[in-house]
């Protein structure tokens, strides 16, 4: 994708919904309804994007929504696109480099998770720290356009320290347990085996999902600060005698909407 295909995206959604916001926030899988809460809302659907693709994946609305939350002009995707889709790298970060052409300097993910550290409930809410990607792949291959980013880039601090604060103390005043750890990065769209978790969890993870990775790696490329929350909705592979279904994921996602909307909004009135 070109700094041509960037800008013609950025100049379509921008005439149609005014100067940009600050932030922008990804609602992933059974979280999409929070996008209902903006007032005086503009819905763009993403067939209507240049260069946008379509979202295939359950409980991802695929629209773009911008408006007003807790005070605060913000833009949302209401679902993301996912590699197992079939959708190349750069069409899955096309939208937070959009973002970024836009005028855009924050980018807050949210994720559907399986959680891998044995601490952890379904239903419990989990700020990332930092992430593996066990996956192989990286957006960022390929030629590239130094006006966009770095060749070598440095991902240290992907997720924002002073936005995770954030996080921890809303969720805080909330009274909302808030986990923080590491998510690690499969491809789906099966979900992992016993094995890949227990080895997930050896090296480090606490949660496990199938998004997020490669959009924070493209934000850090463009320079977007990132806050990525996990919803997490069930117990990866192994964790308990059971199986895992998509259903479960959006159930567990429907009934911590009240606590995670709450959250996000008080996230988004100091953020935003």
């Amino acid at each position: 994708m070109t700094k041509d295909n960037l800008r013609e995206a950025a100049d379509f959604i921008l005439g149609r919904t005014g100067k940009a916001p600050r932030l922008a926030l990804v609602l992933g899988s059974g979280l999409g309804a929070l996008a209902d809460e903006l007032a005086s809302p503009v819905v763009i659907p993403y067939g209507e994007i240049p260069g946008f693709p379509v979202s295939t994946a359950p409980g991802h609305a695929g629209r773009l929504v911008a408006g007003t939350l807790a005070g605060k002009r913000i833009i949302v995707m209401q679902g993301r696109f996912h590699y197992y889709e079939g959708h190349p790298l750069e069409r899955i970060v096309f939208p937070a480099r959009v973002f970024r052409a836009m005028g855009v300097e924050r980018l807050f993910l949210t994720n559907a998770a399986g959680g891998a550290n044995p601490d952890f409930s379904p239903g419990d809410f989990m700020v990332i720290k930092d992430h593996i990607n066990l996956t192989g792949q990286n957006p960022c291959i390929g030629p590239n356009d130094e006006s966009l980013g770095s060749r070598f880039f440095d991902m240290s601090k992907a997720y924002s320290p002073a936005l995770r604060q954030v996080a921890k103390e809303k969720a805080s005043e909330l009274d909302i347990p808030l986990r923080e750890g590491v998510y690690a990065w499969f491809t789906g769209p099966s979900f992992e085996t016993p094995a890949e978790i227990r080895m997930a969890r050896a090296l480090g993870a606490d949660a496990v999902g199938m998004s997020t990775v490669p959009e924070v790696i493209a934000a850090a490329h463009c320079g977007l600060e990132v806050l990525g929350i996990s919803c997490i909705t069930n117990m990866a592979a192994g964790m308990l005698d059971q199986p895992i279904t998509g259903e479960e994921v959006l159930e567990i996602s429907a009934k911590r909407r009240p606590e995670f909307t709450a959250l996000v909004k008080r996230i988004v009135a100091v953020a935003g």
